[in-house]
């Protein structure tokens, strides 16, 4: 039986929350996914990966918060932020969309701002 769309977002947001990005990617990516962020256009596995590495940067313990998850047929939208202690960074405006065939993610697009946090303390 394929997941929905909400099981697949719920599952990568679990496992991205615990720093499984290699179960993520397996279990929750197509081979050939679209990314699209600020950093440009991704695709694959690969791209995955390269884009976890840079926000890794800004949040290396996976402190985050997920405020809202958005499900229409095959579409979903979060609503994110995170923060790192460690490095004082905050990450706000956090939006990413989603599109899953097949229990699979397919496509998506990834948004966030960086800064202090002492500047975005409910970040």
């Amino acid at each position: 039986m394929t997941r929905s769309t909400r099981d697949v977002i719920l599952d990568h947001l679990r496992r991205r929350k615990q720093g499984d990005l290699d179960g993520d990617i397996r279990e929750n990516y197509h081979p050939h996914v679209r990314l699209l962020s600020a950093e440009g256009v991704h695709q694959g596995h690969d791209g995955v990966r390269h884009l976890a590495a840079i926000l890794r940067t800004y949040v290396q313990d996976g402190d985050y918060q997920y405020r809202q998850v958005l499900v229409d047929g095959d579409v979903g939208m979060l609503v994110w932020s995170g923060r790192c202690s460690a490095t004082d960074t905050a990450l706000h405006d956090g939006v990413d969309t989603y599109v899953v065939r097949d229990g699979v993610l397919v496509a998506q697009t990834i948004h966030y701002s960086s800064g202090s946090i002492d500047d975005h303390p409910d970040a």
